[in-house]
């Protein structure tokens, strides 16, 4: 067993990750890392799509309407506690040792939840199967940020983000004939999306495994001298690849830092709430809101759709598939103005916009204006602006708290803002379907005002933190150490 001697150093690895130029180098850590985003949609989506047949007694659980909404929050439930633990552990043990271990995690839980028979067995493999997706979180968008070039970290990471919608669109699909009795025995159809969406998991797993530790987390735990042998290597693959050598980096670009083991919990707490306090604000506000959003209307759409506008259940979910297109192209089509205009309009707009839309869609749908057509259409307007709004909270938590506790702090807002909004919405939306269209109304309503609230503190708190370093952003605390 090897001793990591920690001392002082100077490094200039920042400088050199965030000069390099967009190669292949880079895709090979979008496609192995951002995929897992697809993960997520498509448990997301299988659920709320196949909410309607797991009421059904012959579907081998025979889950209530309530059963169903609670089952979400189970899952939500498991991704808080997932993202918590997995996250201080990322901090502590590396990026890429937590991105393997966590989806392990998930391929286990999902291949168990196909083969539940009571609604007990259900919940326990859905907690498990949403801790693994929450643990995804923290390790993957502190790897990616730190991989990434500052000057497209803002675009990059909304798109990653925003790959989550094609997993719902797989997911709708894939639920449609699966959810066809002529092809498939009710017992049977929902058993294989679970077990499908373990084999997508399993081939992600593959291509991650080719995906390097963060060269920022080793310099910082005494592994400086294979993060300066990795950087190398990046350098050297880039400057076959292009033909061009690399601008040096100049001695001014250095950063010391006093390298450590791991940090506390009690520091990691403390560096959030009394050295960045509007910072701590912005991001539970941000991830309050869109989470409270999404987990509420897309775990139980599709009740909505056949519980209360009539549409037949293999029908439903193909609605689920232009919402997911919307969804998608926000943050694809945007995300570049996150770059060039700034994080604090577009974050801002992107919030308090869908906000809007959201409470007039509520209105039409209360009045009994809109039927399944016309509210999905609404839909894919909201959620085109929402979905770059809730991409970029991920973004914001993991810019603007400094290196050592970057996994945790996506981690704590995540579960935190999550635990809020993610658990109390899929509940409380799943009791307002019995209680009919005004009920759930009024839910729509509830979500527009967290989103616009969220939008002005954004105003207000918002960080400028578009194409700087992330050292810049928030100085590494092993860099005050070491001062």
């Amino acid at each position: 067993m090897t001793t990591t001697t920690l001392k002082t150093i100077e490094t200039k690895i920042p400088a050199r990750m965030d000069r390099l130029p967009w190669a292949k180098w880079h895709w090979l850590v979008v496609l192995g890392l951002g995929t897992v985003w697809i993960l997520d949609g498509l448990e997301v989506t299988i659920v709320g799509a196949l909410g309607s047949r797991l009421t059904e007694p012959d579907s081998g659980l025979g889950l209530t309407t309530a059963q169903v909404g609670l089952a979400a929050g189970i899952y939500v439930a498991g991704a808080c506690v997932g993202s918590l633990v997995f996250g201080y552990l990322t901090d502590r043990f590396g990026r890429k040792k937590l991105f393997i271990i966590t989806l392990g995690l998930y391929l286990l839980a999902t291949v168990a939840t196909a083969f539940s028979f009571t609604p007990m067995w259900f919940f326990v493999c859905r907690f498990l199967t949403g801790a693994g997706i929450g643990g995804e979180y923290a390790a993957i968008n502190s790897a990616i940020d730190e991989l990434i070039p500052a000057r497209r970290r803002g675009a990059v990471d909304l798109a990653i983000n925003g790959s989550y919608w094609l997993g719902t669109a797989f997911g709708a699909v894939l639920t449609v004939f699966l959810l066809n009795p002529a092809l498939f025995a009710p017992e049977v159809g929902w058993r294989l999306a679970f077990g499908l969406g373990a084999v997508l998991g399993l081939v992600i797993l593959l291509v991650r495994r080719n995906v390097p530790e963060s060269p920022r987390w080793m310099f910082i735990h005494g592994r400086d001298e294979d993060a300066e042998k990795l950087v190398g290597e990046i350098e050297h693959t880039i400057e076959e690849e292009t033909g061009t050598p690399l601008d040096p980096v100049g001695d001014d670009q250095a950063i010391r830092i006093r390298q450590r083991k791991s940090t506390g919990f009690i520091q990691i707490a403390k560096t959030a709430v009394t050295e960045y306090p509007k910072r701590f604000v912005l991001g539970l506000s941000l991830f309050i809101g869109q989470a409270f959003l999404y987990n509420a209307v897309f775990f139980t759409y599709a009740l909505v759709l056949t519980k209360l506008l009539g549409v037949p259940d293999d029908i439903a979910p193909w609605s689920l598939v232009p919402i997911a297109i919307g969804n998608f192209l926000g943050p694809l089509l945007l995300g570049r103005f996150f770059d060039s205009i700034g994080r604090r309009v577009m974050i801002s707009t992107s919030y308090i916009g869908s906000g809007v839309l959201l409470a007039i869609t509520a209105a039409l749908f209360a009045g009994g204006v809109l039927d399944a057509f016309w509210l999905t259409a609404c839909w894919v307007v909201v959620f085109f602006f929402a979905s770059a709004g809730a991409s970029s909270a991920y973004l914001t938590v993991s810019e603007i708290f400094p290196l050592e506790t970057r996994a945790m702090s996506i981690a704590f807002f995540y579960a935190l803002g999550t635990g809020l909004g993610g658990i109390i919405g899929p509940i409380l939306f799943g009791q307002l379907i019995e209680d009919g269209i005004p009920a759930i109304a009024i839910g729509y309503c509830i979500g527009a005002g967290l989103m616009i609230a969220a939008g002005l503190v954004e105003v207000f708190l918002g960080v400028d933190a578009e194409r700087k370093p992330l050292e810049e952003i928030a100085q590494p605390l092993s860099a005050r150490d070491a001062d």
